[in-house]
């Protein structure tokens, strides 16, 4: 499906690994010119070759901690400057790390709010400016399905992460008529690095295995497998593009119908 991204420039956060780098992936498939960051200087050197690599398109690999509100703001501000513009920004950092009521200690609710909350809203923020000198944005956070089913030992993603969609929802009304369109995606088990450690932490509750904990939530889910990234990646592309030109404020479940609730 061609979505018409050709030269339009996106910036993704933590996207070395991940659903930002299918996301990042996808969107220069599409033709999108394309800044991505990590942490790790190595990482993210190694995340834009592939990319080149398999789709040609520009890549800016940038170093940046987004749990840290100025690396963030010059996140964003380094990809407009690199590419003249900015017209999509995936907001995304990896989540906090997993815990129940017992295990949350107060410098963990620091963490998460910077790692988690700020960081979006920061991204956010940065962008808007860029977006309005050519009347034309789009917003895709990356949450989690948790946002409308929230998981026992995922305590502060259940707490920050409703923030995010909260003041996504927020500026929505505000930013439609100036066609930037703010979105949300929340995926649901897809096969990464970050679930792969969240079944590490569920087997050592429970005494089992990380793939034991896999196949359990393969039957929790409706169509009886976990998701792939690239899966993932197309919605958030399609919510890039003018092709979603009338679709904003919401947050779509990528989850094989994981998530029970009607809305």
């Amino acid at each position: 499906m061609d979505l018409k991204l050709k030269d339009r420039v996106a910036a993704v956060a933590a996207s070395s690994q991940g659903l930002g780098y299918a996301a990042a992936l996808e969107l220069a498939r599409e033709g999108a010119r394309v800044g991505i960051c990590s942490r790790d200087t190595g990482r993210i050197a190694e995340a834009a070759r592939r990319i080149i690599k398999e789709t040609g398109s520009e890549v800016f690999a940038h170093k940046a901690d987004v749990s840290r509100k100025e690396d963030a703001r010059r996140f964003v501000d380094a990809v407009a400057e690199q590419f003249g513009r900015l017209d999509i920004l995936v907001t995304n950092a990896g989540g906090p790390p997993p815990g129940a009521l017992n295990d949350i200690k107060s410098d963990d609710i620091d963490n998460a709010f910077h790692l988690t909350l700020e960081s979006a809203l920061t991204m956010m923020l940065t962008a808007i400016p860029h977006m309005r000198k050519h009347k034309w944005g789009r917003i895709v956070n990356i949450l989690s399905m948790t946002v409308k089913q929230p998981k026992i030992t995922l305590l502060m993603s259940n707490t920050m992460r409703p923030g995010i969609l909260g003041f996504a929802k927020s500026i929505s009304f505000e930013l439609a008529k100036e066609n930037i369109l703010v979105n949300n995606v929340a995926p649901g088990y897809t096969r990464t690095e970050r679930l792969g450690e969240l079944a590490e932490d569920l087997a050592k509750r429970g005494g089992t295995t990380a793939e034991a904990v896999f196949r359990e939530w393969e039957k929790s889910v409706p169509m009886e497998r976990l998701g792939k990234p690239e899966e993932f990646a197309k919605v958030v592309a399609f919510l890039a593009s003018d092709a979603a030109s009338y679709v904003t404020g919401v947050t779509i479940q990528v989850d094989g119908g994981a998530v029970q609730g009607i809305l």
